[in-house]
């Protein structure tokens, strides 16, 4: 490697770890401020879109859990870099096709947009086929809006509950993205409310602009790309 190419990729590492610490001091701060106990809040580094080069350094400053929003972008990318780093944690945050419902089981290690009967069916046919039980959170479409996948607000427990019995799945809890023009409190404290009504513990929201805010309404997954990864 020229030195000139060396130079500046010693000075991208450190610049991602850079922000791979004040995005955990941040969060740290946060969970403080709600009275809650320091690593509550797991941070999930969103690495979609971005190149494995662009990966290592966070993995090297000791981030574990990633998340991908497509299927075949996250197979081109994590099966190497998990030989490279053993222990790493994969995981789907963007929607779901049930003709992917296969790949998505073998590949990741949970699964925060089971949105559906069809994709609740396809995941726990393949559960069974493959042995493999990755972490399931249902996406609520919080807002309400026509362009968002999710179950609506009213219909989640109803939804939560067909999971349950009639596919035999475990849901760990909720997920949601609070509609961009509106502010996102009430929306989090609704998602936290229904994750309460239906006895689940994990909710998977906060991104970059309001994860701090999400701590304080009880998040235990957080969303966070463009503050770790710089803007797409």
């Amino acid at each position: 490697m020229p030195a000139d190419a060396g130079a500046r990729a010693d000075e991208g590492n450190a610049a991602a770890a850079s922000r791979l610490a004040e995005v955990r001091r941040r969060i740290a701060v946060a969970e403080r401020e709600a009275g809650r106990p320091e690593g509550s809040a797991r941070l999930i580094a969103v690495s979609k879109t971005f190149d494995s080069d662009a990966i290592r350094p966070l993995i090297a400053g000791g981030q574990r859990v990633f998340g991908e929003n497509r299927v075949q972008e996250a197979k081109a990318k994590w099966p190497a870099l998990r030989a490279e780093t053993p222990g790493l944690t994969v995981e789907l945050i963007g929607p779901l096709q049930s003709n992917k419902a296969a790949e998505a089981v073998a590949l990741f290690d949970a699964i925060h947009s089971v949105d559906r009967d069809k994709i609740a069916d396809a995941l726990a046919k393949e559960m069974r086929k493959q042995g493999r039980s990755p972490r399931l959170l249902v996406q609520v479409n919080i807002g309400e809006e026509p362009q968002k996948a999710g179950v609506a607000p009213a219909e989640t427990a109803a939804f939560v509950e067909r999971c349950r019995t009639v596919y035999g799945l475990t849901i760990d809890g909720l997920m949601c993205i609070p509609p961009l023009d509106e502010p996102p409190g009430p929306h989090f404290a609704l998602t936290a409310k229904l994750a309460r009504e239906l006895g689940l513990t994990a909710l998977s929201m906060g991104m970059s602009a309001d994860f701090e805010l999400a701590i304080a309404y009880g998040a235990t997954e957080l969303r966070i790309g463009s503050a770790l990864f710089g803007t797409r």
